[in-house]
């Protein structure tokens, strides 16, 4: 059958569409390669999902853990400070866990009517394995003795973290955050009357807010307790004119005591 169109036609409109940019021939019906393409990858993923032996594959899903969450459900959990102190050295979502040579929980007497609130260990405790342990735990201990009391009768002592942070630096507001249920549960426990709060870490942890040179000497609430903030003793060490204040933060501390009885 002959062609409708002769050949010098064909080539003339031929010629006019390649001036007017058409360079490729079209199908009759046309194509979504943007959908080809999902289509081709779709089936490429599913090839790989596909484990050998014609398993169906596994599906992988994801879960976001929160520490703070852990901490609570793990410190609420805690029947007494054995218990505690147990899941405090299980809980793996602080990092300082991984450089500290012990886990340094409290020293003293629980149940005792005032509990000591420290920041976080230094080299001395974390090799004790114990609070206050080193030249600030001694003078610690005689700021204690001079209003009668003692870690081996009548003083509770803990910290805001049980691990040192590297090189004694300031812990981090996630780190305070993470242990701060362990910390509330603690204190719950341990059931003081009385909680001196010794620096400003532990008061950023118990009330939220820092500025010891402001806070010491005030009385508040936390956890529910009557509580007063007081220099740590390590800055009286670097501070010798600061233990002023600090004796009247004692004496403070030595009259609500006499209160209670």
């Amino acid at each position: 059958m002959e062609s409708a169109i002769d050949w010098h036609t064909a080539r003339a409109m031929l010629e006019w569409q390649a001036e007017m940019g058409v360079d490729e021939a079209i199908l009759a019906t046309p194509v979504d390669r943007f959908a080809a393409e999902e289509e081709a990858r779709a089936k490429a993923e599913a090839a790989r999902a596909q484990p050998q032996g014609g398993q169906a594959p596994v599906r992988i899903v994801e879960t976001r853990i929160d520490p703070i969450e852990e901490a609570v459900k793990a410190a609420q959990a805690a029947p007494d400070l054995t218990a505690l102190e147990a899941a405090m050295a299980a809980y793996p979502h602080c990092p300082l866990k991984k450089g500290a040579r012990n886990l340094v929980f409290a020293d003293g007497v629980a149940g005792s009517k005032v509990m000591f609130v420290g920041e976080a260990p230094g080299r001395d405790e974390d090799l004790q394995g114990k609070p206050f342990v080193g030249r600030a735990g001694q003078l610690l201990d005689k700021m204690l003795a001079a209003i009668g009391l003692s870690r081996d009768e009548n003083a509770y002592i803990t910290n805001v973290l049980p691990w040192r942070p590297p090189q004694n630096r300031d812990p981090k507001p996630e780190e305070i955050a993470m242990m701060l249920p362990f910390l509330q549960r603690h204190i719950a426990l341990a059931k003081p009357e009385v909680i001196v709060i010794v620096g400003n870490i532990s008061c950023q942890a118990l009330l939220g807010k820092r500025g010891i040179t402001r806070l010491r000497g005030q009385w508040g609430q936390a956890e529910g307790k009557p509580a007063i903030p007081m220099f740590h003793p390590a800055y009286l060490l670097r501070n010798p004119a600061a233990k002023r204040d600090t004796w009247a933060d004692l004496l403070e501390v030595q009259a609500k005591l006499k209160g209670l009885k």
